[in-house]
């Protein structure tokens, strides 16, 4: 008897286990399972983005099955193919090559599964929803700032990498601000380059090209995130040119905001990554169970018009950095001393 009784409790107790481990709630096999896809952790604004999708997940109670690319579209392609393989109920997807992500897009719908366009724009393929800030916006306020501050002069206009259709979108904003100015002839544009892979080094060699053909006469420099800014920056020092120069940036990062009280870097964009990532994860369970995720308008990218939801972003400079970023508790006071 005391054999059978053992044998009971060894057997209730195999039973029960997956509901220690898992949860008792709901069963592995009927958790909502997010597979998402990030093109790079080399940046801030990436780095925040990933563990606010971790967090909104996991208030939901849903499981994500992550995918680091490493800036590399093949590399990402074969993950995503790993993550459909995988059975997960939706993709997420901020491509790292806006073209050669398509394939990703056509993959996941043979075998039902939708995709969501994360922060970048998927293009040519029937992206299921596009949720990002206003990119365009966002280039549209970096020009009005540099161009209020410095109506004339020598422009050094970087862009980001070619290989992200938002390069294009924030660079088309801005030049909607510059191109008039430059047109009237009251604004030079020294240099226009696109900086690689939105490397910070890259940046840095591009604007010491700037400097050394321009004799050190330039007079404000279009820097499409914080990342290039740096770099912009760090090239502007070694001529002690830091603070003298009117430098644009976006996303808001620690650095950048200590570089803005500093006074070395004129203003940044504020993106929420909380926002944006709590839109992301509330669409997709909407969009995996044939609910409507709440697009507001369409973006067109090139062969489809796709479903968007479009943020709006923030100019943040010295006189509401306190209010925007450390009140709101995006970044810590002590983190910018």
């Amino acid at each position: 008897m005391q054999i059978k009784t053992a044998t009971l409790l060894r057997l209730l107790f195999l039973l029960c286990l997956p509901a220690f481990v898992f949860g008792c709630n709901q069963k592995p096999s009927e958790q909502f399972v997010i597979g998402i896809s990030i093109p790079t952790q080399r940046e801030e604004g990436w780095i925040r983005g990933v563990r606010y999708l971790k967090e909104e997940a996991a208030k939901q109670g849903y499981s994500i099955k992550l995918q680091i690319s490493d800036n590399d579209a093949a590399r990402q392609l074969a993950q995503c193919e790993n993550l459909i393989a995988q059975k997960v109920n939706l993709l997420v997807v901020a491509p790292h090559d806006a073209a050669a992500a398509s394939v990703i897009v056509d993959k996941a719908h043979q075998f039902g599964i939708k995709v969501i366009s994360y922060d970048r724009l998927i293009r040519n393929a029937p992206v299921d929803l596009y949720i990002s800030y206003d990119n365009e916006k966002v280039g549209e306020l970096q020009g009005r700032y540099l161009t209020q501050k410095i109506p004339k002069g020598n422009y050094v206009v970087l862009s980001g990498a070619p290989t992200d259709n938002n390069a294009a979108q924030f660079k088309n904003g801005a030049m909607r601000q510059i191109k008039p100015l430059a047109d009237k002839g009251a604004i030079t544009i020294v240099m226009e380059q696109a900086v690689k892979d939105w490397l910070p080094s890259e940046a840095m060699k591009l604007v010491e090209n700037a400097l050394t053909a321009n004799k050190n006469r330039i007079d404000a420099i279009l820097a499409p995130n914080d990342g290039t800014a740096g770099g912009a920056i760090a090239a502007l020092a070694a001529q002690k040119l830091e603070g003298k120069v009117p430098v644009t940036g976006q996303d808001s990062e620690t650095a950048a905001a200590r570089r803005i009280l500093e006074g070395t870097q004129s203003m940044t964009i504020f993106k929420d990554a909380r926002r944006l990532a709590a839109e992301t994860i509330i669409a997709a369970k909407k969009l995996a169970d044939g609910v409507d995720p709440g697009a507001t308008t369409t973006v067109h990218n090139g062969s489809h018009q796709v479903p968007a939801r479009l943020l709006t972003p923030v100019v943040v400079d010295r006189s509401n950095l306190e209010q925007v970023l450390i009140e709101s508790g995006y970044l810590k006071r002590a983190d910018l001393k």
